[in-house]
């Protein structure tokens, strides 16, 4: 929940919690302008932490799912995908990090 209150702060829509689809589960989806954000959330005991526990196969399933879902809902055609990470660790302040996986090139998904 203090993820999607910190999202909406920052403008963004959430369109959906804890989404299953055949892929996967996203922990939260959220539009902002043509950005699809699939926003991972993670509580580690370092934001760091949080951030490498997100595995690699994790991602490809999280993009499948995010790609079945916008593809299923006609609105969400042609957005650009982009996998965020919310983490959180004691005593750390919260932490919404955009583009957390982005490639080396610095180009983002649209399916």
């Amino acid at each position: 929940m203090l993820a999607a209150l910190w999202l909406m702060a920052k403008g963004y829509r959430i369109l959906g919690f804890r989404l299953r689809t055949p892929h996967g589960e996203i922990d939260l989806l959220a539009l902002r302008g043509p950005v699809l954000a699939v926003v991972e959330v993670k509580r580690r005991r370092t934001l760091e932490e949080a951030r490498l526990a997100v595995s690699l196969d994790q991602r490809r399933r999280l993009i499948r799912a995010a790609t079945a879902v916008a593809g299923s809902r006609r609105a969400l055609h042609g957005r650009r995908i982009r996998l965020d990470l919310f983490a959180l660790a004691p005593g750390a302040r919260p932490c919404h990090i955009a583009d957390a996986w982005v490639d080396v090139t610095g180009q983002g998904f649209t399916p």
